[in-house]
């Protein structure tokens, strides 16, 4: 699925990475709202997910303590201002990586392929994008999906209306009321929202890929989770943990 590019074996010294050892924490920006990647459980009060198990397997490799970690929920509104604050050191939060998001961070060689999905209500008659000109798409703010629905679109001569929420779970219900059509998101987090009312649809379009995100300053820190994130590949961590979560 992934090229791999040369890996350094030898332990990091950079100062960015003594810097987290020395505090004792890994401090993490993720999402709380995407059930198999990143997600609050509510019965138990725990975060369990992909993501969750990725960040733990860094602070496992920093720390020697998979534990350490001080997780922050991230919405893609958040994304950004929490890496641009220092809150967290990195963001693992289904962050499609862009050319024009590169301009501002450093991303990881990915340590996840993905696709833009499309989920609807199973009595909406709706089979794909062709049945769907003028119907309201449901999407997430400050994410890149409705640029990549609306060229999909537009190669079938269809053209979609937006609504714009500002969590997965509102759009959901959004969904299920008849406030949107249809909910537009990478395929990983729909899954996550399939249930008895609804259907993740055959078609996808626009192949991303998720990495991890530091500030462009911490060069060091990124580079070392590059090479944690290709031994991961390379060593099977991460296809476990897809096997783990089903996705």
């Amino acid at each position: 699925m992934f090229a791999f590019i040369g890996c350094n074996d030898s332990p990091d010294k950079s100062l960015q990475v003594k810097a987290i050892r020395k505090r004792g924490i890994l401090c993490v920006g993720t999402q709380l709202d995407i059930p198999r990647l990143s997600y609050l459980n509510r019965e138990t009060n725990e975060l369990e997910g992909f993501e969750i198990d990725l960040a733990r397997s860094i602070a496992e490799a920093i720390l020697d303590n998979r534990e350490a970690v001080a997780f922050t929920g991230a919405t893609p509104q958040l994304r950004g201002p929490l890496l641009d604050n220092g809150d967290v050191d990195m963001i693992i939060g289904t962050y499609t990586i862009t050319e024009e998001r590169k301009k501002h961070y450093n991303f990881t060689f990915p340590y996840y392929a993905d696709e833009v999905g499309l989920l609807v209500r199973k009595d909406s008659g709706l089979t794909g994008l062709a049945d769907m000109h003028g119907k309201i798409c449901g999407i997430v703010k400050k994410s890149t999906i409705q640029e990549a629905s609306t060229k999909a679109a537009k190669q079938l001569g269809v053209e979609l209306r937006y609504a714009e929420f500002s969590s997965y779970p509102e759009i959901m219900d959004a969904l299920l009321i008849g406030m949107v059509d249809v909910f537009s998101t990478n395929r990983s987090i729909l899954w996550g929202y399939v249930n008895e009312d609804t259907l993740l649809l055959a078609e996808s379009f626009d192949p991303r890929v998720y990495g991890i995100a530091t500030k462009l300053e911490n060069d060091q820190l990124a580079a070392y989770l590059d090479t944690l994130v290709i031994r991961m590949h390379q060593d099977g961590t991460l296809a476990a943990l897809v096997n783990k979560w089903g996705l």
